[in-house]
């Protein structure tokens, strides 16, 4: 816990919506205690010159896989999850989803058991659990492994329902090729954030899963059916559907920056686009390979990739995604910040808590240098 007074001026604060210029903070014990214009701030213990440097809200990132050399399904356990939280927040997220990609039932259960474990346990940043699979399609997997897909049954819809109702939230990527709309309805109904993924699902059905319930899309473009002239796919209806928010992979490596652009004006409404890392083992690490389920996965000029070339996962972290979005897509920088942050909390229903609002904490915030290729936490 930080201790003392601490101002911070000379740099630019995110609300949540602009960045805010000619403005300072000031801090006692962590706890927001002044803030407004620099003049009406006084300079109340430690001053700290941002140099530029910009305050947010910290990052809330809804699909991480892995981190500090390890993957989630690799030992599902309270001090695996504190170990990639811990990454993680080095890397400025202050929430997070840990993501389980296709496993088997045994690997599914101990990891819903270790989440519910280590946020009772009060481990910092895990907001509840993502699984990624295995309701998936075959013929979409990606880097999923074939041979653990299957179908939705009975007491795998039971399972979600009863860790639904011990967790703090959880979202579930599935697939209209192995989950009927009536489980979907169940899901959504029991509060699980369903999201679709990983399908070849044409647009019309996908548009039926999203009126059973299906809220969000698992990363735009990617393992999907895509927007063609006579079939708009799943890309097509994640696009055109308001009710529908859609994680994206902003490295410029799973998609082209051109199409992220055209994605972010298409974009119906109040839906919107929200950065994920989808990171693996190697976040936070010098690893330059690791195995995923007996199989070796490469890093190399910030991709992950299978043998064959198949990309598994990202080599990526939210503050580089911001860089692509404002650098090589061309979009503002406020919008991009509340794509990492502001949105992808909204999609948790907790409250998001911004540096304008007096119960705001140190460790609520990070600071992004100006040039947007470093971040650290205040707290």
């Amino acid at each position: 816990m930080t201790q003392g007074m601490v101002t911070y001026r000379g740099g630019r604060i995110f609300d949540g919506a602009q960045l805010i210029d000619g403005h300072a903070i000031c801090f006692e014990d962590g706890q927001r205690v002044a803030f407004g214009p620099d003049a009406d701030v006084p300079d109340l213990g430690e001053v700290i010159d941002l140099g530029g440097d910009i305050i947010s809200p910290g990052y809330v990132d809804l699909q991480v896989n892995g981190g500090d050399g390890i993957m989630l399904g690799d030992a599902p356990s309270v001090e695996t999850l504190e170990r990639i939280a811990r990454a993680h927040r080095a890397l400025g997220v202050t929430r997070l989803l840990p993501t389980l990609i296709t496993d088997t039932p045994e690997i599914t259960r101990a990891t819903i058991a270790a989440t519910i474990e280590a946020i009772r346990a009060g481990v910092r940043g895990i907001a509840g659990l993502h699984l990624e699979g295995p309701h998936l399609s075959v013929a979409r997997k990606g880097a999923h492994d074939a041979a653990l897909i299957r179908p939705m049954q009975d007491d795998d819809l039971a399972e979600l329902l009863t860790a639904a109702d011990a967790l703090p939230f959880l979202k579930v990527t599935i697939a209209p090729e192995n989950v009927t709309e009536a489980q979907v309805t169940a899901m959504a109904q029991a509060g699980i954030l369903v999201s679709l993924g990983h399908t070849d699902a044409d647009y019309d059905t996908c548009r039926r899963y999203m009126a059973a319930g299906a809220r969000c899309v698992t990363h735009l473009f990617n393992a999907m059916s895509q927007l063609g002239n006579r079939e708009p796919g799943l890309v097509g209806a994640a696009l055109s559907c308001g009710e529908v928010s859609t994680g994206l992979i902003a490295d410029a490596v799973h998609v082209h920056p051109q199409s992220i652009r055209t994605a972010w004006a298409a974009k119906a409404a109040p839906g919107r686009i929200f950065l994920v890392s989808d990171a693996m083992a190697v976040a936070g690490s010098d690893k330059t390979q690791f195995t995923l389920k007996d199989r070796t996965i490469h890093r190399q000029n910030g991709q992950l990739t299978l043998a064959d070339g198949t990309l598994a996962g990202a080599d990526l972290d939210l503050t580089t995604a911001i860089r692509v979005m404002v650098e090589q897509v061309g979009l503002p920088l406020e919008a991009v910040l509340g794509a990492a942050t502001k949105t992808p909390s909204q999609l948790l229903r907790t409250r998001f808590v911004t540096p304008a609002e007096p119960d705001c904490h140190l460790s609520d915030l990070i600071q992004i240098s100006r040039d947007l290729r470093t971040v650290s936490a205040l707290e």
